[in-house]
């Protein structure tokens, strides 16, 4: 499902209680700051928007918040999901837990793809910043909307030919206030983004 509630990716769910997993805490801290920010959470029409995850280990998979749980103050290890196989060109995402992944699952899947060093991902709304940072920033074309193979593609070029690596944020040009944020954990993540807004 998308922030909209439309799908942007064809999701197989094993719906398997997921439990405490490495990094939980630190994501849940991080996302309570987004929040107070107002940088993640759900906008006048009742509509979540931003996504947390960590990488799950040294692998691709990784834990990332399930779709519609924008509104909730505090998340539970049950509200995140497992993304433990995905094909950008399908579109297609294999996820397990009672909560759909979120509609950015491509784009935190290509980030992790794209350097085993990062462990984890924001994306996150910020209109002014986003205004401000595009075309400064390593920025993804107009033509990939958010949770799309088009997008995840996009991000994988980014990384092959920007400096997204060192400057760990790019923007999402068709996805108004649209921000994407990394580093090796939740906190180093969460500071790109906050030393940007200073």
């Amino acid at each position: 499902m998308s922030e909209t509630g439309s799908v942007k990716f064809k999701c197989e769910q094993l719906p398997i209680e997921i439990r405490q997993f490495a990094g939980f805490d630190e994501l849940n801290q991080a996302r309570g700051k987004l929040i107070e920010l107002k940088l993640v959470g759900v906008d006048a029409n009742g509509i979540g928007f931003g996504n947390l995850s960590v990488r799950d280990g040294e692998s691709s998979r990784f834990y990332i918040t399930g779709s519609g749980t924008g509104s909730l103050p505090e998340l539970s290890p049950a509200d995140y999901a497992r993304v433990v196989a995905y094909d950008f060109a399908r579109g297609w995402i294999r996820c397990e837990g009672t909560r759909i992944a979120s509609s950015e699952s491509l784009t935190h899947a290509a980030v992790y793809e794209s350097d085993p060093s990062i462990g984890a991902v924001i994306h996150c709304h910020h209109a002014g910043l986003w205004k401000r940072l595009r075309n400064t920033m390593p920025t993804t074309p107009a033509y990939a909307e958010y949770g799309t193979p088009e997008m995840a593609f996009a991000v994988k070029q980014l990384f092959n030919t920007t400096d997204v690596r060192p400057r760990k944020m790019f923007v999402m040009a068709a996805h108004p206030s649209g921000l994407v944020s990394f580093g090796s954990d939740p906190d180093e993540a969460l500071m790109v983004i906050v030393g940007a807004m200073e």
